[in-house]
């Protein structure tokens, strides 16, 4: 197998973590808080014996496996496996893998993972979720957003469509999580004040979106 980065995701639908769950409101890559030594104790506790488990059953897994953890103590726990990448996490992973993704999924088809190297730029990304007003509850579709290929412009800026769809050369909001505004820089700070920058250009009033995304990782240095 071969680990992917780390990622963290803010998943209440307010700043400070608060009001109800979403699937997640923006995230940020890496996340200071999995460390080396968590991620050694992640490998040999929990995906290791989880593959090897799943060999000997006569099951052995081919794919991608995201394993979503709470840390405490210092000490990563298992909350839930899923059998794709997480979102908004695979967005900021995506804008920091300098090798072929496409290589590394064929890899895990034909059996030759352990041939394939992830190779990842040093920097840091982050994503902003911009999703329709009442989400998660109920929210209002068909509204128009203007001027993204204006945001786009803002320091290599990347907008991943969740929930859009393209009406009479319209784009229109078509879910409730609908943007992901992300970017990568030499720091998180930086990175973020690109993509706060690039959605202050988005003309889309009926939108909601957090303000502190990575607060954890900015207080905490």
């Amino acid at each position: 197998y071969v680990p992917l980065s780390s990622a963290q995701d803010h998943k209440r639908i307010g700043d400070g973590d608060t009001g109800p769950n979403t699937g997640g409101m923006g995230a940020y890559s890496p996340a200071p808080v999995f460390t080396k030594e968590i991620q050694t104790q992640v490998n040999q506790e929990l995906i290791e014996p989880t593959l090897k488990a799943m060999r000997d059953l006569g099951t052995p897994y081919q794919g991608i496996l995201y394993a979503g953890v709470m840390i405490k103590d210092n000490k990563a726990k298992l909350v839930e496996y899923n059998v794709r990448f997480g979102d908004p996490e695979c967005q900021v992973l995506m804008l920091r893998l300098k090798s072929d993704i496409v290589e590394l999924m064929l890899g895990t088809i034909n059996g030759n993972i352990n041939e394939i190297k992830a190779d990842w730029a040093n920097n840091h990304a982050a994503t902003v979720v911009m999703a329709s007003i009442g989400y998660p509850n109920e929210y209002k579709k068909g509204t128009e957003i203007k001027n993204l290929e204006l945001a786009e412009n803002e320091g290599g800026i990347k907008i991943f469509h969740a929930g859009t769809e393209l009406k009479d050369e319209k784009i229109l909001a078509n879910g409730g999580r609908v943007l992901s505004i992300s970017g990568s820089g030499n720091d998180l700070k930086s990175a973020l004040n690109d993509i706060y920058s690039a959605i202050d250009k988005i003309d889309w009033p009926e939108s909601t979106y957090r303000k502190d995304i990575g607060w954890r990782a900015i207080n905490n240095g």
